[in-house]
Order: structure tokens, then sequence, then C-alpha cells
């Protein structure tokens, strides 16, 4: 019998409105819930706006949720204090790969100490000599030059600067790294490069991600299951290949509609499909992420469900 993979990351019912009672509340994540499982890439999907980015800012911690519950390693981190030892021991384990390489580094730094500060902050280093030699140990691994240590970040191109901010993420050897957009400022071809390297860095220290990004086909290329979130809810989750070649909720089907084919017969023959807003307004309490097939789960209604299924199965003879 197999064994069922542990879940490193629980997150319940979490709420994270701004704002709250005035005229401009906003409910930038409205109610979700998902488990993230130790050793696995789980994508974090959605349009700009959606509320991906706070939900992952949430997870570690930089916003204090509005309700709900965020358990790491069954811990409830959603009520540990700020500058507690408990919070220090989280932020050791749980690290943050951040959108933008040219505003996560403090220019004024050098990368040896942009590198080493979570190498100083949790004293993990018992010399001068020992942190510099983990430094060096930490550009090899992400493909730089252990001689570009004494450099400054301006001195490096955009994908060298996110291998720096991977070195970083990397220093305090965490258990679970949120990349929020982590490639989405890089030039396409040095994406891929990142998003291998992250692989290739997450197979070696059993890593695991929680992957942020609005592109569909990258998120399918790194993650495991993805989850679609649209307006602070998730509209869809299931593995990445279900999700992807076969998405459930017009919502998610309208998001694939809208991500170019690399061959452009099939590209100027596609129809994108519209998504309809209008729905949105049935939206109510009845309303869940509930299960369609085993693992494929579906933001609808209990009478929904037989619908979905119906969709599922002719996937399914399809695939057949």
């Amino acid at each position: 019998m197999t064994e069922q993979p542990k879940k490193i990351v629980q997150v319940k019912q979490l709420k994270q409105y701004f704002n709250i009672g005035k005229a401009n509340e906003v409910r930038a994540v409205d109610d979700i819930s998902f488990d993230i499982y130790e050793g696995e890439t789980f994508g974090l999907v959605g349009e700009s706006g959606s509320g991906k980015s706070t939900t992952g800012r949430s997870i570690i911690r930089l916003y204090n949720p509005t309700s709900g519950q965020i358990l790491f390693k069954d811990q409830d981190i959603s009520k540990i204090k700020h500058h507690g030892p408990e919070m220090l021991q989280f932020r050791r384990q749980t690290q943050m790969i951040f959108q933008d390489p040219y505003a996560s580094l403090d220019p004024r730094m050098k990368v040896k100490d942009i590198i080493a500060e979570g190498i100083d902050i949790h004293h993990l280093a018992k010399s001068t000599a020992e942190r510099d030699q983990k430094v060096k140990e930490l550009l090899k691994v992400v493909g730089l030059n252990p001689d570009h240590a004494t450099r400054y970040p301006h001195e490096f191109s955009g994908g060298q600067r996110q291998r720096i901010g991977i070195a970083r993420a990397l220093a305090v050897d965490p258990q679970f790294i949120i990349a929020d957009e982590p490639i989405s400022a890089l030039d396409v071809s040095i994406q891929a490069q990142v998003v291998n390297l992250m692989k290739e860095i997450q197979r070696q220290k059993n890593l695991t991600y929680l992957f942020i990004a609005h592109d569909l086909s990258m998120v399918k290329y790194i993650s495991d299951r993805i989850a679609v979130m649209h307006q602070g809810r998730l509209m869809e989750l299931g593995t990445a290949e279900e999700v992807y070649n076969h998405p459930l909720h017009p919502y998610t089907k309208s998001l694939l509609s809208a991500v170019p084919l690399p061959d452009p017969e099939l590209e100027r023959g596609r129809q994108r499909i519209p998504y309809d807003t209008s729905i949105e307004k049935g939206y109510d309490h009845n309303h869940a992420l509930r299960e369609i097939t085993p693992g494929h789960q579906v933001f609808c209604t209990e009478e929904e469900i037989p619908q979905y299924q119906d969709d599922a199965a002719s996937y399914q003879t399809e695939k057949a």
C-alpha cells in the first residue's frame, strides 16, 4: 500500500480583506481552502487582481489573515506572534522568491551579503569563512560563478538576479518556498532556464513549492497540481494534466483559450472562449469547491455536480 504524502500546508477558509467596513473594502481572498503536500509543486494561477499573490503573502504571514486558518506542519501559524521564537522558526522553514529581481535585491549590498542575510539572522555560520563558503556553494547551486559574491546587483542581468534571489531563499535550508510570479519579469528565453533550475533544486533538496503565476502553460510545466483563482475564490483545482487538458469551470476554459499556441496554423484557427461574468451574480453560500472526480474540484453548487461529472466522463471516453 502506497503511503499517503504528508500535508505540509493546510489553508482552511482563508479570508484576507482590506479596508474592512469601508466603501472601498477589498475581499482579496474570499474563503478559500486547499492543501499542499510535501515534495510537490502546487500551482496557483489567475489573472492580475485574482488574489493569488495575496494568498501567498498571507501564507507566509506578510499579512495577518482576516479569518481562517493556515497550518504549516500542523501548527496554526495564523496565530503566532510576529516577533517570537515560533515566527523565527517558521521564517527559517518557509522562504519566498519575489516577482521582481530588480526591486527585491538591495542595490547597496554585495551579493554575498544579500544571500547571507538569512544565515546571519538565524546564526547558521560560526565564522566569516564558513559564511563565505556557504555563499559560494549556493552560487554554484544556482548556476552562478562563486567569484560573483563581491559584486553588486546592478552588475547582473534579470535572470542572474533571480538566481541570486533563489540562492538567498535557499540559504537557510527551507522546506517550503513560495515563488510569487518568479519569472514574469524575465525574458521568455530566460524563463524556462529559471523554471528548470527550480525543478532541479527541488529534486535535489526535496523542496515543496507554491508556484504563483498568470501563465497557465508555464504553471502546467512545473506543477503537480493547479488551483485556478478568480476574484478571491478558487474556481477549479486538480492535477496539472486535467486542469490544463480538460478544464471544467467556464472561467478556466476562458483562461486557457487565451494561452497562445506555438503552432501558428492552430493559433490562427482557434476560437477564444469568452467568460460570462454574469454567472458570478448567482454565486451564494451554496457555492463551494466540490469534488467532481477524485482529486478534481470545481466551484459549484451540489445541484451542478452531475453536469460537471458528465463533462469529465466525456473527456475520459475521448482519452480511452
